[in-house]
């Protein structure tokens, strides 16, 4: 039965998740609380490749939890990888009851962490928190589910919906804040794409400066040929199909993309449906004429039935900008 500490417990364990989102990957950023028989709390939250998953993090604190609870973002792991498996830990440490948002869809995991508690004697209880888990995971979800990476569309433009003006100058549509945040949507990334039509014109590095990077700057891939004096060297050059290019990135362990334009570039990922979330900067900029540069460039849906509809799942102020969350119908 679900009670009011297990939701307030496992909202805390999705604050401690949240908190690794840009530290954690290619491991999933969970987060586990642990109330022992006296009271006592300890937490944890996954740490850098190599390092203790969120429960031994918990554990690592050396109380006695025998008999106490745990909740945890995501089923504990039952194989033997970097780290030992948590869930065996957990078996060892004698706690009696396991509160898991989410089962794991990894092939290596899938049930067999809960099966395991289970089997020890653990009262094992699943789906509390899962909907917000499922929205603070969606990266690895998706990776693991399919393959891919998980897609994200960024795009900073005037409320009237234009990325550049008439001469194709567009820096800076947003203000400090905003770009801020963007930074820090690249630091969850670990590959970032552009066009070679935006490296020719803006020659940007694509790099991390106005947010913590902990693993460093994304894979940066341009779809064309970069100019050898290009900043955004080294760099990795694409072109043709881009489900081929998500299946190479999916296969090589990359969980997110960030695609950053231009116009053609949104256009094709959006016109393909492979986009998985789009994250709008909008500022209180009106170029205020058909004449500046659009959203996408390239065929639109020809009717309004024919038109895409999403669903916006935040809107929130960023600076002077409102920033934009949106996804697919039944995404998320």
């Amino acid at each position: 039965m679900t009670t009011a500490t297990d939701i307030e417990r496992m909202a805390r364990a999705l604050e401690l998740g949240a908190t690794v989102r840009a530290s954690a990957p290619p491991n999933p950023w969970v987060g586990c609380v642990i109330e022992a028989a006296d009271g006592t709390v300890v937490e944890g939250a996954t740490q850098p490749a190599g390092g203790p998953h969120a429960e031994a993090q918990a554990l690592s604190s050396g109380v006695d939890v025998r008999g106490g609870t745990a909740w945890v973002t995501l089923e504990p792991c039952a194989h033997e990888g970097r780290t030992p498996p948590c869930a065996a830990a957990l078996v060892a440490a004698g706690v009696a009851r396991v509160v898991v948002a989410l089962e794991d869809p990894d092939p290596r995991v899938a049930g067999r962490g809960i099966a395991s508690l289970r089997e020890a004697g653990i009262i094992v209880e699943v789906g509390i928190g899962a909907d917000a888990a499922s929205a603070l995971l969606a990266p690895y979800l998706v990776h693991r589910r399919t393959g891919r990476p998980y897609v994200v569309l960024k795009v900073a433009a005037s409320l009237d919906g234009r990325i550049a003006a008439p001469d194709g100058s567009s820096q800076w549509i947003t203000g400090l804040a905003a770009r801020a945040d963007g930074h820090a949507l690249r630091a969850e990334s670990d590959v970032v794409v552009v066009g070679a039509g935006t490296v020719r014109a803006d020659d940007p590095s694509l790099t991390v400066r106005d947010a913590p990077a902990p693993r460093g700057d994304p894979i940066r891939v341009v779809l064309g040929a970069a100019p050898p004096d290009a900043k955004v060297h080294p760099c990795l050059e694409r072109s043709g199909d881009l489900g081929a290019l998500l299946d190479e990135l999916g296969a090589a362990g990359h969980l997110q993309v960030l695609v950053e334009g231009g116009a053609r570039v949104a256009h094709a990922f959006h016109a393909s449906g492979l986009v998985d979330r789009y994250v709008l900067y909008l500022a209180p900029l009106l170029f205020g004429g058909d004449d500046a540069l659009g959203v996408f460039r390239g065929d639109g849906a020809p009717s309004i039935d024919a038109a895409w509809r999403g669903r916006i799942r935040s809107v929130t102020p960023v600076g002077d900008d409102l920033r934009i969350d949106l996804e697919p119908q039944g995404g998320g």
